[in-house]
């Protein structure tokens, strides 16, 4: 599988597609106003405590207190409130824990308000961005992401990703971290280190080391609430997280940024430098030239089709989706209901895998599928799911179908869902309507099955739906004729609404 990531940078954000064969997977944007990502570290102040909800509320600068329940808050958080005493006083200025005492561990059942009190200085980490009418969720357990390791002040253990499956790998990781690793520092081996060489780990835990005490440093002079570290910008942690021996480019539109990226894989995989690429064209913004844009327009909105006329629809609320699976006009004579319906069922199980990580979907998702009669088809389903959800990073879990033939899903949500507006105006601007693109491509999958069962067909629409559809070389028209081999009739009708087309038979009477 070949992965492309397509940068597109704007006066005020920059937007990243991720691409696994050239279907659009992952979308995500990168605002410069964004003062609370994922991964940033506060020096914040303990506004109350609420023995009520065993949790206090934290001013971290956010116009809503931060929410830190007592399990949130670590075994350790003695520790870290002695350590930002005496940093921010200048008693501590050797930051690596060589020659400072840790704390005993707080009963895992206790009490918020026989830890933390009004006014008290404190670490603490996002963990979940602001999202709608809720203000940020911490954490006071810190970690520092790198690219083949996390480490973990205040701790001595070592764990591996589950992913390693291996034990010898296991066995020979866990060595190499537990012989580099500084005393009082936990360390989490990502799935990514299998295989990497000790040079590489070591300069992975050299990086995270020399970014901690540049934080420290920070804490001295710092106002209260305030930023003391910034996770990696989002084109650095992107590629962090998700770039492997499988991308196969990344192209870019803007030269500083492209500077940065090529620089940053320059360290990262030298070898792979060469597929950083920066895209300079006057004629077609780089989202046009790689069918990101028409991908977006096609796959965000209340309804998204799929292929054979199948299709979704999407609704949410504040904590659930419901994602209804519909099989359109999709019909087989050769199967049978139920094989039909398992069909469109194991289509939509691979859309809507895309789906929940291209929106960033979380909370619970409920899926209504096509009902099947057969346990064995519900579990092929199940299965099926499952499987196109393996790749997806954010923390899941699937419950299988239910008696009412429905699957529920809780996915991990960290961010704000991805929701763009797909509507248009019309030409009049008198209303809203879906994209000329997604009505085009309505047009060509009727087309196509019209085409099985008649020796001509004729299309009649809007005046600016037919000029589309015939201008241009090679135009949609085109296309059609190369394809099918049959040249079609497009006639405009002035009294048709803008979204309004026919098609008739060679007769002249309508095709339903």
């Amino acid at each position: 599988m070949n992965k492309e990531l397509i940068i597109r940078t704007g006066s005020s954000e920059v937007d990243f597609a991720l691409l696994k064969d050239g279907k659009l997977t992952e979308l995500y944007k990168e605002s410069d106003d964004n003062k609370f990502s994922v991964g940033d570290i506060m020096l914040a102040k303990i506004r109350k405590p609420v023995s009520g909800l065993n949790a206090a509320f934290v001013n971290v600068g956010y116009e809503k207190d931060a929410f830190l329940h007592y399990h949130d808050l670590g075994p350790k958080i003695l520790t870290l409130i002695k350590f930002v005493k005496r940093v921010s006083t200048g008693k501590l200025r050797d930051f690596t824990f060589k020659n400072f005492e840790f704390e005993p561990e707080i009963d895992k059942n206790g009490a918020i308000t026989d830890v933390l009190h009004p006014n008290q200085s404190l670490l603490v980490q996002i963990v979940k961005e602001p999202i709608s009418t809720k203000g940020p969720r911490i954490s006071s357990e810190l970690s520092l992401a790198g690219r083949f390791i996390v480490l973990v002040p205040f701790s001595d253990r070592i764990s591996v990703s589950q992913k390693i499956v291996e034990k010898a790998e296991k066995s020979r990781l866990k060595k190499l971290i537990s012989a580099l690793k500084p005393q009082g520092f936990g360390v989490i081996i990502r799935t990514v280190a299998e295989g990497k060489k000790t040079s590489e780990l070591e300069q992975d835990m050299k990086m995270l080391l020399n970014r901690w005490v540049a934080m420290c440093k920070k804490i001295r002079n710092a106002p209260q609430p305030s930023k003391v570290l910034s996770e990696m910008n989002r084109s650095s942690s992107i590629l962090r997280d998700l770039f492997d021996d499988s991308f196969s480019g990344i192209f870019v539109d803007d030269v500083a940024l492209f500077d940065e990226i090529k620089d940053y894989v320059g360290q990262i995989a030298p070898q792979k430098k060469s597929i950083v690429k920066l895209y300079q064209s006057n004629q077609q913004p780089i989202f046009e030239h790689f069918g990101v844009e028409r991908q977006i327009k096609t796959s965000f909105g209340k309804t998204v089709s799929m292929s054979k006329g199948a299709y979704l629809v999407i609704e949410h609320t504040e904590a659930l989706h419901v994602i209804d699976v519909n099989s359109g006009n999709r019909s087989n004579k050769a199967k049978s209901q139920e094989d039909t319906a398992l069909e469109v069922n194991m289509i939509a199980a691979t859309e809507i895998a895309r789906q929940l990580r291209l929106r960033d979907m979380g909370g619970i998702i409920v899926i209504d599928f096509i009902d099947m009669g057969k346990a064995e088809h519900r579990k092929i389903l199940f299965d099926q799911l499952r499987e196109e959800m393996k790749d997806d990073k954010a923390k899941h879990k699937i419950l299988p179908p239910s008696k009412f033939g429905l699957i529920q899903i809780t996915r991990q949500r960290v961010r704000p869902e991805m929701n763009i507006e797909t509507l248009e105006e019309t030409p009049n601007q008198n209303g809203l309507v879906e994209p000329p693109i997604v009505l085009i491509d309505k047009i060509t999958d009727q087309l196509e099955k019209l085409l099985k069962t008649n020796k001509k067909v004729t299309l009649t629409a809007h005046p600016f739906i037919v000029a589309y559809l015939t201008k241009g070389f090679p135009s949609p028209r085109a296309k059609w004729f190369l394809e099918h081999k049959k040249w079609i009739k497009v006639i405009p009708r002035d009294a048709y609404t803008y979204l309004e087309y026919r098609f008739q038979d060679q007769d002249g009477n309508n095709i339903q």
